[in-house]
């Protein structure tokens, strides 16, 4: 699987290494994301998805059925 937010769409950025020397050396800026299963009561079913953890922060705060119906309307979520 892709390193990507499924609700957010969030993922790996490049930037560089930069030594004392100001030597520079490509890396990648990985996004922070986490596997984790969702309870959807409307649907009386459990999903599992890879989100980022500003993405569970946002479900958290407004409530998975809510940043699922966002996250459609964006184009990330297909399921």
């Amino acid at each position: 699987m892709s390193k990507v937010c499924e609700l957010t769409g969030k993922k790996a950025m490049v930037g560089n290494n930069v030594s004392h020397a100001l030597n520079r050396t490509k890396r990648k800026f990985n996004a922070n994301l986490i596997t984790k299963r969702f309870y959807i009561p409307e649907e009386d079913k459990w999903i599992k998805l890879k989100v980022s953890t500003a993405a569970l922060k946002n479900i958290n705060r407004k409530g998975i059925s809510a940043v699922i119906k966002e996250a459609k309307e964006k184009g990330f979520l297909t399921k």
